[in-house]
């Protein structure tokens, strides 16, 4: 029996490879990704290693064994038909008996079109007949702390939420919760609502930047439209970055506020503060 992750080296899955190395045995890990290359580090501690695309169905062919359990982190390919990716996955999956496959989707609440490619993945899925675990991950800290360089240059947070909130916590908050279920037991057939244990506006993250690096950083709400205007002009694709207003929308409406609890049930401890987020991206 294995665990096998997909995309891991991706910025999701090394968390959680490097998690289950700290609970289950090397050998009993397989990290499926694209480049070999890429996880050099991981077969070096003992790792199994796969390599497999999304892309290429064939690639997953004999892969999964009986009783194995499999982590499909979705994939970031918006514009490659991300639900037809996954399906090869499950596919691979319940031809070869896997014992679960978890899966990494959105906030049930979520009407963004970001959530479209989930909840296609979800129906095929629970059509498949594979015990599945939903975990249904809602937005990471990082999605904002990674990219400061633009906040920093004009002392200014932009989004089109107005006075929405967003329960956020770390990825490797939810990579300890995909692990908790990958390693642990009774979480077949079971959907899990994942967020941060505390919800904050984006005038709270200004504020909080603005403590943290003594500047006086302001925030600045805009509308869906312009927000895409700004977007492409940083040179983003104009479909994601209709995809990332989109999200900002439902954020205004509370759609990313999750207030179930699961994150931290499931890892046994409070969610990471955006403020100890905002420290480490600051202080890098």
């Amino acid at each position: 029996m294995s665990i096998i992750v997909t995309g891991a080296t991706g910025n999701l899955g090394r968390h959680v490879v490097e998690q289950l190395l700290e609970k289950v045995p090397a050998e009993q890990v397989t990290a499926v990704v694209r480049d070999a290359e890429k996880a050099a580090d991981f077969a070096a501690r003992g790792v199994r290693i796969a390599t497999a695309d999304y892309n290429t169905p064939a690639s997953f062919d004999g892969l999964f064994s009986t009783g194995d359990k499999v982590l499909l982190i979705s994939g970031n390919e918006f514009d490659k038909g991300r639900v037809r990716q996954h399906k090869v996955v499950i596919d691979a999956a319940r031809a070869a008996g896997a014992a679960l496959l978890a899966y990494t989707s959105a906030p049930g609440g979520l009407t963004a079109a970001l959530a479209d490619d989930h909840r296609g993945t979800e129906e095929i899925l629970l059509d498949s007949g594979v015990p599945y675990v939903l975990l249904r991950n809602g937005w990471y800290h990082e999605n904002y702390t990674e990219n400061l360089a633009p906040v920093l240059e004009h002392d200014a947070v932009v989004a089109a939420a107005g006075e929405g909130r967003v329960s956020s916590a770390s990825r490797a908050d939810y990579a300890a919760a995909a692990v908790a279920v990958l390693t642990g037991e009774g979480h077949e057939n079971k959907t899990y609502e994942l967020g941060g244990d505390t919800a904050w506006s984006f005038a709270e993250y200004a504020a909080e930047l603005s403590r943290q690096t003594g500047r006086e950083i302001a925030y600045h709400p805009v509308s869906p439209d312009a927000l895409v205007g700004i977007l492409t002009g940083a040179g983003l694709p104009e479909p994601f970055a209709r995809i990332l207003a989109g999200v900002d929308a439902s954020i205004e409406k509370g759609e990313l506020v999750v207030s179930s609890g699961d994150l931290s049930r499931l890892t046994g401890r409070p969610t990471t503060p955006l403020s100890e987020a905002v420290a480490a991206a600051v202080k890098d």
